[in-house]
């Protein structure tokens, strides 16, 4: 493990894998360099870049300085770029993937970048999209309810059936390691701000950009990323069959290294 000092001096821990181009995986919601899909991920894409997995800031080895702001995610991945020689491949899950847009539309030096189902909303559902899930979130971690932020998280802006929060409840070890971060979901919250596609924003980038999704996703996000696929200048789209949000990195791998090979 290394770390990166990021530009309001919090350290930001990564670990380096493989040769080639240098490829940075962004992670979503309550995932680390040791929880999620990144650990599998980052050897099979090894084999053809140097990988940079790291933790966001608040989750695993890195910092997390005080007040949060979307724009200092921003400068974490910048320096990473920067430790990588200046320019790197991106590849973002889920809000990672929101993160990595943003980091796109901001300016910052990515070569190509491929995003797998942001979870974007349709602008017409304005239920969700006035939430204020951020709001809701501070809320329940100012009283200490870490579970409780979980549930919401997973319930009510995830859309996870109660079954599968009781099966993640009773899976042994899983429950801890998602409180232990729980305090980091209105980050993510943050990044994607009412969930609606940001056209403006998407329309703005000039990254050579890949949208995925999986085949048995969920409608919404189905529609969300084929919307973003629309409105970015040079983004090609592709559906990746018999996938859900919860990728397998085994169909994910391939999907990022032809685009990036290409």
């Amino acid at each position: 493990m290394d770390k990166v000092i990021s530009k309001d001096g919090t350290p930001i821990a990564y670990e380096k894998l493989g040769s080639g181009p240098a490829l940075i995986l962004v992670d979503g919601a309550l995932c680390s360099r040791k929880f999620g899909p990144m650990p599998k991920l980052a050897p099979l894409l090894a084999q053809r870049f140097t990988v940079f997995m790291y933790d966001r800031r608040g989750r695993g080895d890195s910092g997390d300085t005080q007040p949060y702001a979307k724009e200092r995610e921003l400068e974490d991945l910048d320096a990473l770029i920067q430790v990588a020689g200046g320019s790197a491949f991106v590849v973002g899950l889920s809000s990672g993937a929101g993160l990595a847009l943003e980091a796109a539309a901001s300016g910052l030096n990515i070569l190509k970048l491929v995003a797998y189902e942001p979870p974007y909303i349709a602008a017409q559902d304005a239920n969700h999209a006035k939430a204020n899930h951020e709001a809701q979130l501070k809320r329940l971690l100012s009283e200490g309810q870490r579970g409780r932020a979980l549930k919401y998280f997973m319930r009510d802006m995830v859309g996870v059936p109660a079954f599968a929060v009781v099966m993640t409840r009773l899976m042994p070890g899983v429950w801890k390691k998602l409180e232990a971060v729980a305090h980091t979901l209105p980050y993510d919250a943050n990044i994607m701000g009412d969930f609606t596609v940001p056209t403006a924003r998407l329309a703005s980038i000039q990254v050579p950009s890949l949208i995925l999704y999986g085949g048995k996703t969920d409608a919404k996000l189905k529609k969300a990323a084929e919307t973003a696929a629309g409105i970015l200048p040079r983004a090609q789209r592709r559906t990746l069959d018999g996938q859900t949000h919860n990728v397998n990195p085994k169909v994910l791998a391939p999907a990022v290294t032809g685009f990036f090979t290409a």
